[in-house]
């Protein structure tokens, strides 16, 4: 695709903007065949500031999606698209509109607050550092100060789930299975809703492992990638999941995001039992 055809999207907001960039790039996934380019302008309070990124919008006829609460930044951008036939849709100001209806009270009108996204921020700065302090279970100690432990064999995805997660603001911690290896007496002193098994196919598995091999220059390929290898270490996880209790996930033709999706699920499905 031409740079002439890259759809181009302004994300305007009066907090960080989060949500709407968040909202676009999910709404992209169902378009994977189409470029486009995303400009976030967080923090927008002054109007003077807005007409420059408006004017900015029009010269690249990009379409505008926006989070404002304060009303004089939404009527503004709103009549300045409509006026110039550009595309602008507020994300938020319909549900504001709507609970106040549902309310009968007249919303504050004031963005995000700061420190609540500071909180926030700082919660996943601390979160990000706890799981690479503890990738490859390098701590056993904390396995009891984190919110999810991972365990699976190598190449089940353990290292870039945790920092997904950790991204999110949850603890992680992940522990690699070996056959050979002794197991931590501190995971069996986590609670096991906490925990999550990883599987894999044998089939995916040889083949991470044999490019992994080679782009560490190894052409002797051994017993890492060798299919009955493989199985014996996935047998073994399977007994260690059974001994524990805990769900297990096939990480196999899923995505990061999938997978950390479905242990979140897992997670709070479980924790709503035990609220039940």
């Amino acid at each position: 695709m031409s740079e002439d055809q890259t759809k181009i999207f302004y994300v305007l907001s009066d907090a960080v903007g989060t949500i709407a960039k968040d909202a676009l790039n999910n709404a992209f996934v169902q378009f994977p065949n189409i470029e486009y380019k995303v400009r976030i302008f967080p923090f927008v309070q002054y109007t003077d500031y807005l007409k420059r990124i408006l004017k900015s919008a029009k010269d690249c006829q990009a379409s505008i999606i926006s989070t404002f609460i304060k009303q004089e930044l939404e009527e503004m951008a709103s009549n300045y698209c409509e006026a110039n036939d550009l595309f602008y849709y507020n994300l938020i100001d319909p549900l504001v509109q709507h609970i106040a209806k549902e309310a009968d009270q007249a919303p504050r009108q004031k963005p995000g607050n700061k420190k609540a996204l500071d909180k926030d921020y700082y919660r996943r700065i601390e979160a990000i550092e706890f799981a690479v302090k503890n990738d490859d279970g390098k701590h056993p100690a904390d396995f009891k100060k984190a919110d999810i432990v991972l365990l699976g064999i190598s190449r089940t995805s353990k290292t870039p789930l945790s920092l997904f997660l950790a991204n999110q603001g949850y603890r992680v911690t992940n522990l690699p299975l070996v056959p050979e290896a002794h197991l931590p007496e501190e995971l069996y002193e986590v609670d096991p809703k906490k925990i999550i098994g990883l599987t894999n196919d044998v089939n995916v598995l040889n083949k991470f492992r044999r490019e992994r091999l080679r782009s560490y220059g190894i052409q002797e390929l051994g017993r890492y990638s060798d299919d009955q290898r493989i199985q014996k270490e996935l047998d073994y996880a399977d007994q260690i999941y059974a001994e524990l209790g805990c769900p297990v996930i096939n990480v196999a033709d899923r995505s990061i995001e999938e997978t950390a999706t479905l242990i979140l699920m897992f997670l709070n499905f479980q924790e709503k039992e035990v609220e039940d």
